[in-house]
């Protein structure tokens, strides 16, 4: 288990850019899923989208450099790649409801053995709302949860069945965490790779789900 928490969202982030190709159109969720962005493949160019109405969404800016017009949907300031474009909330949900957002990466709070995901709890409490994830995990074309493997306490958030509401009636296609890669799949949850520093039996101790686990399980093309 890969013990400094930057270093394991780093591994997570490098991990799932691999996952992305070039020409996508991505939306990228707050917390982990946004350092994504910053280590993207050589010569891969994706179209950050943001549910705020924004395509072509550019690396945050230089200290001093902020705009307060310029944030994603999580009020982060951002800066426009050349020919970038901004538009409404009625268009931005149409791109993600038509099927035009080739992947979205979102963080969770559980995931569980047919995959699905919960990531928000109660609106109107100081905890995570549901935003426009509703919308992004039924309506991108693929769906990859970024997120530490456990919760505080080492609670498992890869779970039997989520206690907490769930965003979608549809499955996740990938699980990138600290610890492993996991497949969902109609057979069920398979680990198809492991963290760096991180043995199968640990994956297995921190997850309350079924994993399927191959004879060979190879380590994340990922450096630390």
């Amino acid at each position: 288990m890969i013990q400094d928490q930057n270093l394991a969202k780093a591994v997570i982030a490098k991990r799932v850019a691999l996952e992305l190709k070039d020409g996508d159109i991505v939306n990228l969720g707050i917390g982990i899923p946004t350092l994504v962005a910053n280590y993207l493949p050589p010569k891969v160019e994706i179209f950050l989208q943001s549910e705020n109405g924004i395509l072509g969404m550019g690396p945050a800016p230089m200290s001093g450099y902020e705009h307060p017009n310029l944030t994603n949907a999580g009020g982060s300031p951002i800066t426009f790649l050349p020919g970038a474009c901004a538009f409404d909330s009625a268009v931005s949900f149409g791109l993600i409801r038509g099927g035009h957002v080739d992947a979205t990466v979102l963080g969770a709070l559980q995931v569980d053995e047919e995959g699905h995901l919960a990531n928000w709890m109660i609106p109107g409490k100081m905890v995570p709302g549901m935003g426009g994830a509703m919308d992004l995990v039924t309506g991108a074309k693929k769906v990859i949860v970024a997120m530490q493997h456990v919760a505080k306490g080492n609670a498992p958030k890869i779970v039997k069945k989520c206690t907490l509401p769930l965003t979608s009636i549809r499955r996740v296609d990938l699980i990138v965490t600290d610890m492993a890669v996991i497949e969902v799949t109609g057979n069920g949850l398979i680990l198809k790779e492991l963290a760096p520093q991180t043995t199968v039996d640990e994956v297995v101790k921190f997850t309350e789900a079924k994993l399927i686990v191959p004879e060979d399980v190879p380590v994340m093309p990922v450096s630390l």
